[in-house]
């Protein structure tokens, strides 16, 4: 019967502790014939790496411990054995500060401390170990200690799965799969003698999420946190170009003043300048508004330069080969420029402008991250950024033009909706006011806003910011990049892993751009 628990404390080992190990380890592992380490080795592996060889205590009674070591894995592979992990006459001279991979040497737990979850203790320890030192993975040999149970009617493949849908219980491999490790591969012979494991053993890894592997070019900032401006943009009329500039500038002036990664402007914002051709038909007129496209293109590189800051120019018609599209640019502060195109056109779209949707959709690698874009209806295809999300994507943003409130709500709804199936943040600008002298764009309704995936590190309805409803503004938020990867591997649910690729996949009928 356990004492009374008044302290549970991880601490790391001290050469002092080797008696109680002792005990320990032969008692955990009395059914082989070398069941402990001998204290030399212990001696050793503090030298070497003291912040890997760490014990729990229960009221200050040492009750389990981990060693570890880091390697450079490239050295060994995934065809390795537990002795050639540990050197020659386990020197552990397989130590390398420099390596990239924790190794896992061993854990165990005393028999009556079981159950107190004391090994996840010691893993959430290791874990962070790994994140601390940029490592890329944690990695053991895990024993199989009941297959020979299981041996004559399960082949080691049989028993892993049998084992992941918890129709059998082995010590070690369920409790290795419950702390977020998967199996790599089967191994046969990485420990000589265990007999319980019928000489087999699981190569298990957990990857560190946050390992940026040094880089021998140009050193560049991966962003923990991305600052993006929406422009809640007024429609007024503009008697020129330059006028519709200037104003584009004071806002992005104003969003850079806040130190701003991305400004996003809303779907046709540019519209105004239509104003002039109103004796034209709609078809005409946006015809003619085309032709500004290009000049509004250069003109926001300048600022993205000057600015200092990624500019999300929102969509402008363009024609090409005499064919009208919805296109958008994304100008990078690097000088950089990239175009996204609107895939499908609203009904209205295609019968009052001749509108025609692109056949363009990746990701854009910037120095905040991958990105994608769709132009407002473009949201309401789940299709579009599930593929943008398998292609990496941690934000994407929704220039949209709405004119009335449920037509707002439709982009609304499903931009949320896209946040969570994406596990990725979405973020929307529109246009307010009216334009009573341009056909076809007389009123708008917009509430910009910022949405984000619906699990305990994000607000509760995944509404991160808003704008006023119809008011001219800007709106300014973090989004917070390392609370995707957290979520992306530990999630309450996992809607990109969880997919059963099995029954159904998405897939793109004209190769995705890369």
């Amino acid at each position: 019967m356990l004492k009374t628990i008044d302290k549970i404390e991880l601490r790391f080992l001290e050469i002092s502790d080797y008696p109680a190990l002792k005990e320990l380890m032969m008692e955990s592992y009395s059914a082989m014939k070398d069941s402990y380490w001998p204290e030399e080795t212990i001696a050793t592996l503090i030298e070497k790496f003291p912040d890997g060889q760490v014990a729990i205590t229960v009221n200050d009674e040492v009750v389990g411990c981990a060693l570890s070591i880091i390697v450079n894995y490239s050295k060994f592979g995934d065809n390795h054995t537990y002795p050639e992990i540990c050197g020659e006459n386990y020197s552990f001279d397989t130590h390398d500060p420099d390596g990239d991979v924790l190794y896992g040497i061993d854990v165990f737990i005393g028999t009556s401390y079981r159950g107190m979850r004391l090994g996840r203790r010691i893993y959430d320890y290791r874990k962070e170990l790994c994140e601390n030192l940029n490592l890329k993975a944690i990695i053991f040999g895990g024993r199989l200690p009941n297959y020979h149970l299981h041996a004559k009617e399960l082949t080691t493949k049989e028993y892993i799965q049998e084992v992941k849908l918890k129709k059998v219980y082995d010590p070690v491999l369920t409790f290795q799969l419950s702390n977020d490790f998967h199996v790599k591969k089967v191994m046969r012979g990485y420990l000589p003698g265990d007999k319980a494991s019928k000489d087999y053993a699981c190569l298990l890894q957990w990857d560190n999420i946050y390992y940026e592997a040094p880089s021998k070019s140009t050193p560049v900032s991966q962003k923990e946190y991305v600052r993006v401006g929406l422009v809640q943009w007024q429609m007024r009329p503009y008697n020129s170009l330059e006028e519709l500039i200037e104003q584009a500038e004071y806002f992005i002036d104003a969003v850079s003043g806040y130190r701003c990664d991305f400004v996003l402007f809303p779907e046709f914002f540019n519209a105004p300048l239509m104003a002039a051709y109103n004796d034209l038909s709609e078809s005409a007129a946006i015809r003619q508004l085309a032709k500004f496209t290009e000049s509004i293109r250069d003109r926001f590189q300048e600022l993205a330069i000057s600015y200092n800051i990624n500019i999300i120019t929102g969509s402008m018609p363009i024609v090409e080969d005499e064919t009208l599209y919805n296109v958008g640019y994304l100008c990078k502060r690097n000088g950089e420029s990239e175009r996204f195109v609107k895939l499908h056109p609203t009904p209205d779209e295609v019968k009052v402008w001749g509108m025609s949707g692109g056949n363009e959709l990746k990701v854009f690698d910037t120095d905040c991250g991958k990105v994608g874009i769709l132009i407002c209806y473009d949201v309401e295809f789940p299709e579009l950024p599930r593929m943008l999300a398998d292609q990496g994507m941690n934000i994407l943003f929704v220039p949209f033009l709405t004119d009335t409130q449920n037509g707002y709500s439709r982009v609304r709804h499903c931009a949320q909706a896209r946040a969570i199936e994406n596990e990725c943040y979405v973020v929307l600008a529109g246009s307010v006011g009216n334009l009573p002298k341009v056909h076809n764009m007389d009123i708008q309704f917009s509430q910009s806003a910022v949405f984000t995936p619906c699990d305990f590190a994000f607000p509760t309805n995944g509404i991160k910011e808003e704008a006023t409803p119809n008011t001219e503004m800007i709106l300014i938020s973090d989004l917070d990049l390392d609370l995707l990867k957290e979520l992306h591997r530990n999630g309450s649910v996992q809607n990109l892993r969880d997919r059963r690729k099995d029954l159904y996949e998405v897939r793109w009928r004209k190769r995705v751009s890369e």
